[in-house]
This record gives C-alpha cells, structure tokens and sequence, in this order.
C-alpha cells in the first residue's frame, strides 16, 4: 500500500517592504485560510525576537487567531523556544488551545533562543542554564498535560489531561538524539541549516525509543519551495529569498525584498557560497520540476510529511505557490 505523504506550511509572518505588521497578520490570516481549504495538514507560526520585519513574536497569540479563522487543519508552534520560557506557562497556554481547538493544535519545542544572545538575556537572564536543561522541561511539560500530575503539588490547569503532541524541532543531531531518546516525532530546519539533516534523519531511526505517544519514527522535513507556472518565473521569485538570506550573512536585516530579474553581481563569492550552504534545501520551478525533484527528495530521505516555507514577495504570487505545490504533493500522493 502506498504512504500518503501530507504537506504543511511554515509561515514566518514575514514582513515586506511595502507592508507593516496588521497587513501581515491579514495576509497569514489568508494563507492560512487557503492552506486550510487546500488541504495542508498543518500551519506552523515560528517564535522570533528582536526582527523588525518578523511579525510572530507573541506566537501563542497568533496560533490562537489562526486556529479561529480556520476549520480544520491543525495550527502549530515551529516552534516555542523553550528556553525562553517556564515549561508550566507553556503547558497552560497550549492546553487551553487545545480546549478551544480540540485536535488541532501542535506543540514544536526548539532549544535555541529565537533572537540573539543580547535579546535572549533579555528575555530570560538565566537563559543559558535553561537551555542545558531543555530535555529535563520537555518532560515537564509532558508531565503536566498529562492526567498523571494529578498527585503533584504543581498543577497546569485547564491543561491537565489534554496531551497535547509535542513535537522536537532542530537542525542538528543533538535534537535527532532527544527526539529518538523520548519517542517523539521530529522536525529538521532543512530550510535555513540543510547541513546535517540526512546524518540526523538517520541518527534518529537508528535510536529511537517508541513511547506511549509514538510507536515509529516520525519525521518532516522543512524545506523552502517557490512554485510558479514556469521555472524561470519561479526563479525570479526566488531571488527574494537569496536576498533574504544574503541578509543573513550580512546581518542587515532588512524587510523582504522584491524580486530581482537577476542576481548577478549581487553578492561576492565567500556570500554566494554561505548562501547557497544554507538554501541548499530548496525546490524551485514548475509543477513539473517540483514534481520530479521532491519525489526524489521523498524516497531519498524517507520522509513522513512534507513542511514547506515560501518566503516570496508577492502575496498573489505566494497563494499561487502554495497551490501549485499541494497539486504536485496531490499527483504524488495519488
């Protein structure tokens, strides 16, 4: 019997140049809303700090406007960084959206700050010694969703009992390992930090401990995909997320950029090759080349899900793509 491989969306809340943070939350509304309709399993909003041009820093704010503007597919973080927070707080808040929404919220925890290092003692002083104890929270949180911490003495209400999935989010093999040693489905930045991925897929079948939340392995994959009705527009409209990237490197962080008919003469060689190293990851084309490309990408990595981001301009253009690729996911699934 062949697996159907579902697909869901990243959205960063990406703020352009020519916008401001209320038309972005608008415009996520509506991605979200056609994700939903199209038939995406999950919409997945990211925690990010101290980014002018990012507009999901109260995450659990925007889940929850998310969750109510759509019907069925499900709305995740991707994720909460933990660190940053109290692990009580966080199952609290994410049981009551699973209260409000029930079977349709994810919890996806990260261990980095989300920001930089200035920003994260900002946040939280002691942020270095949380992060060394990110395993021992992850449990926490577990415990406090479940019915079992009836008897302690700390209680998450109204989250208690709700077990809500709790995803392991990461880019390298320190997280492939946790999620392995929990039993808990796993999640990989191939979008932004591609380098390890295919060593901690591996790493993380090779391990895993199946639990009373997971019987197998579960993986997804983030990707970036921009699709278009022809590989050279798809191109063109992906020269805004090299600039994006470019940005990165650079570290000038600027709104998103329009596209570029060209990216000749833009970025040295030391630039084109830290920005290559980081999209690496990305499928970029047609309905045709997505289609021929991620289902190599599919059998190759053996995947459960398919994530993807699409950080395009345009937001005609980026609706556009979003249905072009859950056509191709369709063909392929079929």
């Amino acid at each position: 019997m062949k697996t159907t491989i579902p697909i869901s969306l990243l959205e960063l809340a990406l703020i352009t140049q020519d916008s401001d943070a209320t038309d972005t939350f608008f415009k996520t509304k509506e991605l979200a809303q056609l994700a939903d309709g199209l038939g995406y399993k999950r919409f997945w909003l990211a925690e990010h700090h101290n980014m002018a041009h990012v507009a999901s820093t109260a995450t659990v704010v925007l889940i929850g406007y998310i969750a109510g503007q759509t019907q069925n597919i499900r709305v995740c973080s991707g994720g909460i960084m933990l660190p940053n927070h109290s692990p009580l707080i966080i199952a609290e808040q994410f049981g009551t959206l699973e209260l409000l929404y029930p079977d349709r919220i994810d919890l996806g925890l990260g261990r980095a700050p989300g920001t930089d290092g200035l920003t994260a003692q900002a946040i939280r002083a002691d942020f270095y010694e949380q992060s060394q104890q990110f395993p021992r929270n992850v449990e926490k949180i577990q415990m406090y969703f479940s019915k079992k911490n009836a008897e302690s003495k700390v209680r998450a209400f109204p989250a208690e009992g709700t077990d809500v999935p709790v995803w392991i989010l990461g880019s390298s093999m320190d997280s492939a390992a946790l999620a392995a040693s929990k039993g808990l489905p796993y999640a990989f930045a191939g979008h932004f930090a591609p380098k390890q991925m295919y060593q901690a897929f591996e790493l993380y079948r090779d391990n895993f401990i199946p639990s009373e939340h997971l019987k197998q392995p579960k993986i997804i994959a983030c990707v970036n995909a921009v699709a278009a009705d022809t590989t050279e527009e798809a191109k063109v409209l992906a020269t805004t997320l090299y600039q994006m990237f470019l940005g990165l490197v650079r570290n000038d962080r600027k709104p998103m950029q329009p596209p570029l008919a060209s990216l000749d003469g833009l970025m040295s060689e030391q630039e084109f090759f830290h920005v290559n190293q980081m999209t690496a990851c990305s499928f970029i084309g047609d309905a045709e080349k997505l289609k021929k490309d991620l289902k190599e990408f599919i059998a190759y990595t053996k995947i459960d899900e398919v994530m993807i981001t699409s950080p395009i301009y345009d937001h005609q253009d980026k609706m556009k793509s979003l249905k072009i690729v859950k056509q191709v996911m369709d063909e392929l699934n079929a």
